[in-house]
């Protein structure tokens, strides 16, 4: 059988394959999304070495680290596309989101965060003073006292 080679298709393979694409990143591809008053980013780390997943927060950013580790170098290996060594990544988050109780789990390859939304940005209501002379209910407080509108 005869096979023709293009060293230029499998550097553009290589390239992708350490580098990724914009609609596939090959390190550490995410999802996230908002479901209630949290948001929730999901990491694909499959064969991660579970003791070296890292989370650091400093202000608004979170980082991600993780390490595959090294192939056996007395294995003699027929194919090895799946990336190894540190990766890394960074979030930088909004300030609407409250930092200080993200919740991080790691479960079948993916590590999930849930960052809950800061009360500060959680909706609220605000009663309007209508200046009648009647009376109003502050809702906010743990008593219902009654305030002069």
């Amino acid at each position: 059988m005869l096979m023709r080679t293009d060293p230029f298709r499998e550097l553009d393979r290589f390239a992708q394959q350490v580098l990724g694409t914009a609609a596939r990143p090959a390190v550490m591809p995410m999802d996230a999304w908002r479901d209630g008053e949290q948001f929730v980013v999901e990491f694909d780390l499959p064969g991660i070495d579970t003791n070296t997943l890292d989370i650091d927060i400093e202000r608004n950013v979170v980082t991600v680290r993780a390490e595959r580790p090294a192939v056996d170098p007395d294995r003699e290996m027929l194919a090895t596309e799946r990336p190894r060594g540190v990766f890394s990544r960074q979030l930088v988050l909004g300030e609407n989101l409250d930092t200080d109780k993200i919740a991080a789990a790691y479960r079948e390859g993916v590590l999930r965060l849930t960052i809950p939304v800061a009360e500060k940005a959680k909706p609220r209501k605000i009663s309007v003073d209508r200046g009648n002379g009647h009376r109003a209910i502050d809702e906010n407080a743990p008593e219902r006292e009654v305030i002069d509108a």
